[in-house]
């Protein structure tokens, strides 16, 4: 009597067990829930990938600001200027007359007919 009673209880016990289990796995499986956890799963990927991003601007422009340093030494742009060096020219900018838009001479007319932009097509 006494195996029986506990391979009853045990029984018992197991289903319980068994329904509690499939019962939390249906509530996490509702269309609400799974909603609500794609979302602070996107949230948090959201978070980590903006860290991700600004660390990488920042690093890209630490690297930028010593290659940059590096060129401008290469080059002796940062060396101090010499005196006797006479300063830079200026150049005039030339225009180009021989452009079509400067070419003087009877202005040709357009063979497709024109017409006024009016607004007022109304009145």
């Amino acid at each position: 009597m006494f195996r029986r009673t506990f391979w009853f209880t045990t029984g018992v016990a197991a289903g319980v067990w068994a329904t509690t289990k499939v019962n939390r796995k249906l509530k996490q499986l509702t269309p609400e829930h799974l909603a609500v956890t794609a979302a602070n799963k996107a949230i948090e990927a959201g978070g980590r990938l903006k860290d991700r991003a600004v660390d990488f601007a920042l690093e890209v422009r630490d690297n930028m600001a010593q290659r940059e340093a590096e060129l401008g030494d290469a080059l002796g742009l940062n060396a101090p200027v010499d005196r006797e060096l006479p300063p830079p020219r200026h150049y005039a900018v030339i225009e180009n007359r021989n452009s079509p838009k400067y070419v003087e001479g009877p202005v040709r007319k357009s063979t497709y007919p024109t017409y006024p932009y009016n607004r007022n097509e109304d009145h």
